[in-house]
């Protein structure tokens, strides 16, 4: 009798907890797989986990097609801001002024511009110039948001040695790290994509690689860095190059947005490392219709951006007020009609971190 009644019960509780054990299992899965899939997704949201930053996030970037692209695959659009000539606005070149355009203004790339050729720049004072952009490509790494490393140049042909030994000391000592994005030419003027840009673009890659097989490279292309159609068919021979496109909202319109699909059209990537909401002077009209047109074309087309710029000059398309803060902490008052009308933007698209 004992055994007969006893035979029944287990086998209710030893089915019992079996369903619920596999219940639990079932529950505990879907967070893992939830987990995986906002690891490898390119934009995130703005509940992000505190410990993961944007590039723990995304990892090693490279060119694939038209696009952007993350270690996982999925097509990636970074943007943020600028820094203003490094010669002439370094007081900004602060690691807590990093901190706080990652922390405040959600950047999820921030760009270096180091002044080469012009007055008390790089060729004359090297080491000077150079410390300001390790100031920020340091911090950048620490705030785990990407870096441009920006040959500021409109001559730089005429500094192609310099520019070889600059890029080589970086890729040395920054090129295993994924944060790290190289601009080897700001905007070249009037000179020829095939005799002049590509054989500089070239031979300053090929020390590069000598060091960092992985990271992008961005190529400048002439007039400017607007006449990006005339790549098409004269690529560089490197599979993880994009091109630069530059514009301001103001001055370059539909016309330019149009050259720009024609490079997208026949696979070439393309970076906006710097634009203006102003005229091409830096100054003038603050053309927000456009901005915003010029806003949804980037977005459209997965096309990364930089503003110009974290500076307190006295002109529109400066971000600041006169004497802000060199550390951040900006109220709104200390920032200008741009410089609010992109905060904004960045805020709204990119992920927060902690």
């Amino acid at each position: 009798m004992y055994r007969a009644i006893h035979l029944p019960i287990v086998l209710v509780l030893f089915l019992s907890i079996n369903l619920s054990c596999a219940s639990k299992n079932e529950i505990g899965a879907a967070p893992n797989s939830n987990q995986e899939q906002s690891t490898s997704t390119p934009t995130g949201t703005n509940e992000v986990n505190e410990k993961e930053s944007f590039v723990s996030l995304h990892g090693q970037l490279r060119v694939e097609g038209n696009k952007i692209v993350d270690e996982y695959g999925n097509a990636v659009q970074l943007r943020g801001m600028s820094f203003f000539w490094s010669q002439w606005m370094g007081k900004y070149y602060t690691p807590e002024t990093v901190s706080w355009l990652k922390e405040d203004w959600q950047c999820t790339v921030v760009r270096a511009a180091m002044g080469i050729e012009d007055s008390e720049g790089y060729i004359t004072n090297p080491q000077a110039e150079k410390d300001k952009i390790f100031t920020v490509i340091d911090a950048a790494i620490a705030n785990g948001i990407y870096v441009i490393v920006d040959w500021h140049s409109h001559h730089a042909e005429d500094y192609e040695d310099e520019a070889k030994l600059f890029f080589t000391e970086i890729a040395q000592k920054y090129g295993a790290r994924p944060n790290i994005i190289y601009e080897l030419y700001n905007e070249p003027l009037d000179v020829s994509w095939i005799n002049v840009l590509k054989p500089y673009h070239e031979a300053v890659i090929t020390e590069i690689r000598k060091y960092d097989p992985d990271n992008i490279v961005i190529c400048g292309t002439r007039n400017w860095s607007q006449q990006v159609n005339e790549v098409i068919g004269n690529e560089i021979e490197d599979d993880n190059v994009a091109y630069t496109l530059h514009y301001y909202a103001s001055s370059h319109k539909q016309d330019l947005r149009d050259i720009a699909q024609s490079a997208l059209d026949n696979d070439i990537a393309l970076f906006v490392t710097e634009f203006g909401t102003t005229d091409y002077s830096g100054d003038g009209l603050i053309d927000v219709q456009e901005t915003n047109t010029w806003w949804k074309f980037l977005d459209d087309n997965a096309i990364s951006w930089c503003n110009w710029s974290i500076a307190d000059k006295n002109e529109n398309s400066a971000a600041l007020q006169p004497n802000a803060s060199t550390s951040g902490q900006w109220p709104d008052s200390a920032i200008t009609q741009s410089g609010r009308l992109v905060r904004e933007e960045l805020r709204n698209k990119n992920p927060k971190f902690q």
